[in-house]
């Protein structure tokens, strides 16, 4: 047309790429060449200013091993043998190390699973923030350090910021030791962060904070997010897009809202069935029949911690009645005081009021006796609480020794009855800790805990540790157990979709009261108190929201998953 001119559409900007991921093969060496195994096996993936992608898998299937390969962190015998790692050009799998040095930490960065064992418990957070600002020479003066890490303390969500720096780790909670952590790695403002398992053994409540937080930084920022998990829910949360790996393999990848809603791979579908859905019904009722009559029997239970002037309560005023065959969910926040209770119950920590009775007979006339061997506990963390320098059989082994149960020979016998019974081999008597699995290394430890024949077993946070396809098998094992021998379970988690799952009944603890208990399906679909609202609300669920699209890039519409 004479005299005009035709509209001009604005160019696209595309989002700028920070990380190019080609072909990484990572390798550990053997004892000799043809021991070798390869963890890795020729992963590839882009991430984009701005964007999230989440990797997924069971244990062993690589993905904190490609974590740590990203920053060159492999433990000793790892190697990258193969591929890229390209940051912002530059290929970090063959830089030299003080070239590494400069980019660690600055442009690239980590969250490690394991607040307490990756803070230095001697230093206090403000000396731990200023050796990260000092790190990289960009914060010369002492005072721009101070000041910059109380407002990383306080970007991160710590309350009284600039007054904590002078508080050392053991003085913060679970969720803020993390949140310090995440203040570590962006002290620099690094342009990728990777988080490695950020929400583990976490309380529903906590972990929203934590991915809150990190979706926040993310829009905030920029920065790009790599977010390794065994949790769905909590990648369906954060995540945009998401690497599904098996054996070193990267078997299916995606939007995180596709891959939930239709995955393609069968191993994606496996670990799609064996999430606990929320949902779902309690299968309690098809395992076993509480008795009628009470086999332990909690009222006004208190524990006290500390002397006069500065006290803490940790339980004040709990009663609970557990009944034979019966599964009893308890759920509550970090320091709501499960686990002061699960120690109470097994002598570990002596009440300061209240009473226990077990087979109707208190604590103090008797009772206690017959509970040393009848109730025993299932520790949360089997990697802390085998010892490593005793072999599986006598791990298990020990209670029979401890309670004058059977000869040597009776022992070894037991022994390989009790590892048959979880689901081992008994010729795995001789081994020893490491050479298991993580949920292997829970088996062992449900096998020392019957080993004495319990009629009560306390599980505290069995399962939490575990990736979605093990738990559901050691889940499955417990059902098993209580079913062929008749145990009363008092199940203590932080993940509400599980509790539900195993139990016939559920109580919530809040500041150390019961302020909740009743059937567990009632609990969980018709919740009667705010706090139990609140933590159902906190619960990740597998829909995932619409994430935001990378920086400059368009918005992307997601699939809905319901």
């Amino acid at each position: 047309m004479t005299g005009s001119t035709a509209p001009r559409t604005a160019p696209r900007t595309e989002p700028r790429t920070v990380l190019r991921v080609t072909d990484l093969t990572v390798a550990f060496d053997g004892t000799t060449a043809a021991d070798g195994v390869t963890a890795v096996d020729g992963v590839g993936f882009e991430l984009a200013a701005g964007d999230t992608l989440g990797l997924v898998g069971e244990s062993g299937s690589g993905k904190s091993t490609t974590a740590l390969a990203l920053l060159r962190m492999l433990p000793a015998g790892g190697r990258i043998t193969g591929g890229s790692v390209e940051l912002a050009g530059q290929d970090l799998a063959a830089l030299p190390e003080p070239a590494l040095r400069a980019l660690r930490g600055r442009r690239i960065a980590m969250v490690f699973q394991d607040p307490m064992s990756s803070l230095n418990p001697v230093l206090t957070v403000g000396r731990q923030l200023d050796e990260a600002l000092r790190a990289h020479g960009g914060h010369p003066d002492r005072r721009e350090r101070a000041a910059s890490a109380g407002e990383l303390l306080d970007l991160v969500g710590i309350p009284d910021a600039a007054a904590r720096l002078r508080d050392h780790p053991h003085q913060f909670s679970g969720g803020q030791r993390q949140r310090i952590m995440i203040a570590l790695a962006l002290a620099n403002e690094a342009e990728v962060l990777v988080a490695d398992e950020p929400t583990t053994a976490l309380d529903p409540t906590v972990q929203q904070q934590i991915l809150r937080l990190l979706t926040r930084i993310n829009r905030r920022t920029g920065t790009a997010l790599v977010v390794i998990s065994h949790d769905l829910g909590v990648i369906a949360r954060t995540c945009r897009r998401l690497l599904v790996m098996r054996h070193g393999r990267v078997v299916e990848s995606g939007t995180t809202a596709e891959l939930l809603s239709a995955p393609q791979h069968p191993y994606t579908q496996e670990l799609l069935a064996a999430v606990p859905r929320l949902e779902t019904p309690s299968g309690a009722a098809a395992n076993s029949t509480p008795g009628p009559e009470p086999l332990l029997t909690v009222t006004g239970l208190r524990k006290t911690y500390g002397a006069r002037r500065r006290t803490v309560t940790a339980l004040d005023g709990v009663d609970l009645v557990l009944h034979p065959g019966e599964t009893l969910g308890l759920v509550g926040e970090s320091g709501s005081g499960k686990s002061t209770l699960a120690r109470a119950l097994v002598q570990v920590h002596a009440p300061s009021g209240g009473e226990i009775r077990f087979r109707g007979r208190a604590f103090g006339q008797g009772g206690e006796r017959a509970a040393r061997r009848e109730v025993q506990l299932v520790f949360q963390d089997p990697y802390a609480s085998l010892n490593p320098r005793m072999t599986a059989g006598q791990i298990i082994a020990e209670p029979l020794i401890a309670h004058g149960l059977g000869d040597r020979a009776a022992r070894t016998a037991r022994v390989a009855e009790l590892l048959e019974q979880v689901g081992l081999d008994p010729a795995s008597a001789g081994r020893h800790p490491r050479a298991f699995s993580g949920g292997q290394r829970q088996r062992i430890g449900i096998a020392r805990a019957l080993a004495p024949e319990p009629s009560v077993l306390i599980c505290d946070e069995p399962v939490s540790a575990l990736d979605v396809s093990v738990q559901a098998q050691v889940l499955d094992l417990l059902a098993r157990l209580q079913r062929d021998l008749g145990l009363a379970v008092l199940f203590i988690a932080h993940d509400l979709a599980v509790v539900r799952q195993v139990s016939h009944r559920i109580a919530v603890l809040h500041h150390g009261r019961i302020v909740e208990t009743g059937p567990a399906d009632r609990v969980v679909t018709a919740p009667e108190h705010p706090y139990t609202a609140q933590l159902l609300d906190a619960v990740p669920r597998l829909a995932p929201a619409p994430a935001p699209a990378p920086a400059a890039a368009p918005a992307l519409t997601l699939r809905s998953t319901a």
